[in-house]
């Protein structure tokens, strides 16, 4: 089978993804294996597609490579999907799968992103790897890259196949007008307004007009598209000590002082390829200059976006999922879709509500899980990473259960007297009894403070 192998990693051949593909490839010669450094050379295939495009048409499986980066693909691999896309190639019929290494954050959203945009080419998509990034290095780990090959080549063979997500109905596109007077502007507090809107963004455009008349609180425009951005993100680790980006391009003051100072952000784009257009992943990558510090926690957010967001469950999954990551009270989403202007007042309303509360929620399972994996890695890799380290002590998200000694030897001793016949007869009836006492104190606490 002719194997094309996209590798869409920045760091090209010294990419840790990539290597497993190397490693499947020298078990198996009697397969063809192309290897093309596509994110490495994202700008050289943005001049010239056709090498790209005679290899997409000589291959039978296309099989994308590249690290996770900020709950997607990085944006090399983006920008290329992209130009996929407006060339037109014909993949349909072709195999496809993938291959990602990552500490496992957020790996099921870019998997998803990946299967979502081949199935838009017709391809048949077969599920994909999800390796740690050491992974290769251990038995189990080579095992694995084994097994979801034969796996792999056996699904092409019998035709076991991803099933295809559900797809928007076809609707008439109207333009949204803008209709909500705009009031008086109050200037407590600072709104950034992020988008990456483009001339023919008609809707967002509008709709953007709309939210900033609603909102009673002054707010600025940051257009991406108008940020001479350098590149994506390399994924060099040059930031990890300094928290200064590789690039000159300014990006990283310009995060900390242009976007992070707002009191309310608001991300403002239209759907495309499943996400947005790749300007906004580049911007989503090259914040890696904070590493993996939630600088902004606390900090309210709200989402403007133009098109079938309901149909669009991945994406509606990476944004929730940053909010709860960065520990951002999410104040909801306006779309295009129903009652525009009604949602885009209860935006600005609820926006402007949060702001003046200071409103929080605690994290749920997006936000919990996400954050433990980070903990792990970053102490792990406190004498690379020391910028996250020192953030993460100073803040407490250091919370490892094992340092509970005061709750784990509590927990020893009811088990210990559980265990004995008199003492469970005993307690037959009243062990709920105990476990809500305490929560029964605070409601008394709050009737007294009400009266």
């Amino acid at each position: 089978m002719n194997i094309l192998v996209l590798n869409a990693s920045p760091k090209g051949k010294n990419s840790t993804t990539v290597h497993t593909a190397l490693y499947l490839q020298a078990l198996h010669p009697e397969h063809t294996f192309t290897f093309l450094p596509v994110g490495q050379r994202i700008k050289a295939c943005e001049k010239d597609f056709s090498p790209v495009r005679t290899a997409l048409e000589q291959a039978e499986l296309v099989l994308f490579c590249y690290p996770v980066y900020t709950f997607i693909a990085p944006y090399q691999l983006h920008r290329l999907i992209e130009l996929i896309k407006a060339d037109g190639v014909d993949l349909s019929g072709k195999f496809a799968s993938q291959i990602t290494t990552s500490k496992h954050f957020y790996d099921v959203t870019a998997h998803r992103y990946v299967e979502e945009n081949c199935f838009d080419l017709g391809m048949k998509v077969i599920r994909g790897l999800s390796a740690d990034m050491e992974d290769l290095l251990s038995e189990q780990g080579q095992k694995d890259a084994r097994m979801f090959f034969d796996q792999l080549i056996f699904s092409c063979t019998h035709g076991l196949f991803v099933t295809p997500p559900v797809k928007a109905p076809a609707r008439e596109k109207t333009v949204y007008q803008p209709v909500l007077p705009s009031g008086p502007k109050a200037k407590a507090k600072d709104v950034v307004i992020v988008t990456n809107c483009a001339p023919e963004d008609e809707n967002l455009a509008n709709m953007i007009a709309d939210f900033r008349a609603a909102l009673p609180y002054e707010s600025r425009v940051v257009n991406l598209r108008e940020f001479p951005f350098g590149g994506g993100c390399l994924g060099c680790f040059g930031c990890a000590i300094t928290g200064k980006c590789v690039y000159k391009d300014g990006f990283d003051a310009f995060l900390r002082e242009t976007i992070q100072t707002a009191q309310g952000f608001v991300y403002a784009f239209t759907i495309s390829d499943h996400y947005t257009h790749s300007s906004f992943k580049c911007f989503d990558d090259r914040q890696f200059c904070n590493g993996h510090r939630t600088v902004t926690h606390g900090t309210p957010i709200a989402y403007l976006i133009s098109g079938d967001y309901r149909y669009e469950p991945n994406l509606r999954m990476i944004v929730e999922g940053r909010a709860e990551v960065g520990g951002n009270y999410l104040c909801g989403v306006a779309t295009d879709e129903g009652d525009t202007a009604a949602d885009i007042r209860g935006l600005a309303d609820n926006l402007a509500f949060a702001m003046e509360r200071g409103l929080t929620r605690p994290a749920n399972f997006y936000g919990v899980g996400g954050m433990k994996i980070f903990r792990d890695l970053i102490y792990v890799m406190q004498g690379l990473m020391k910028a996250d380290h020192k953030f993460y002590k100073a803040h407490g998200i250091y919370d490892f259960p094992q340092k509970q000694q005061k709750r784990i030897w509590q927990m020893r001793l009811v088990g210990t007297l559980m265990a004995i016949p008199s003492v469970q007869k005993k307690a037959k009836g009243k062990m709920t009894q105990a476990m809500i006492a305490p929560y029964e104190k605070v409601i008394q606490q709050a009737k007294q403070r009400k009266d």
